[in-house]
């Protein structure tokens, strides 16, 4: 249940916990976030494209239509339930691990290094946890989605995918530090 806050809002707050401990200029605060928040955006983007373009079905609907999905090794649970409410568009590719994956991307790219110490809180379930990876997040929330019941790992697979690739592409090429003259 920890990873079932508002992502969006959970990445802000750890950027803001990371940034007021080891960032020291207002410049470099400001640009973390600008960078941060280009990423999210643009891997809702391309995540969202995925979703109507190819419209896989969530967990909930193979598993309660196992019986009728034309394979006769599958049966199927009609009382299957997911841990958390399913969301009401298609499964793959997962949004959350997206938006986690640039994130993360951005900071590794930012502080040059997986390693490093932050915490992260959660709302729903009012704790915080240390990591020493930003990857380790990573790993984390693609467990998340599967165990509460909601993605099939390759849509979580995936969205951590996209939403690196698209970090890298947008530290890359927007935001670069200003040289002094």
């Amino acid at each position: 249940m920890f990873y079932s806050d508002n992502f969006l809002v959970q990445w802000h707050r750890t950027l803001r916990g990371i940034a007021e401990q080891h960032v020291t200029d207002v410049a470099d605060s400001s640009r973390l976030f600008a960078l941060a928040s280009l990423a999210m955006g643009d891997a809702f983007i391309t995540v969202w494209d995925s979703k109507w373009h190819y419209s896989f079905w969530r967990p909930i609907t193979a598993i309660r239509e196992g019986a009728n999905d034309g394979n006769p090794l599958t049966d199927g649970e009609t009382g299957w339930n997911s841990m958390i409410t399913t969301p009401p568009y298609p499964d793959y590719t997962s949004g959350a691990n997206g938006v986690t994956s640039a994130t993360m991307q951005i900071l590794r790219s930012f502080f040059g290094t997986n390693k490093f110490v932050f915490s992260v809180s959660s709302v729903p379930v009012s704790k915080s946890r240390v990591y020493i990876r930003f990857s380790d997040v990573q790993d984390d929330v693609v467990d998340a989605r599967v165990w509460q019941g909601i993605h099939f790992r390759f849509a979580d697979e995936m969205g951590r995918k996209q939403g690196e690739r698209v970090a890298l592409w947008v530290f890359e090429n927007f935001l670069k530090p200003v040289q002094p003259k």
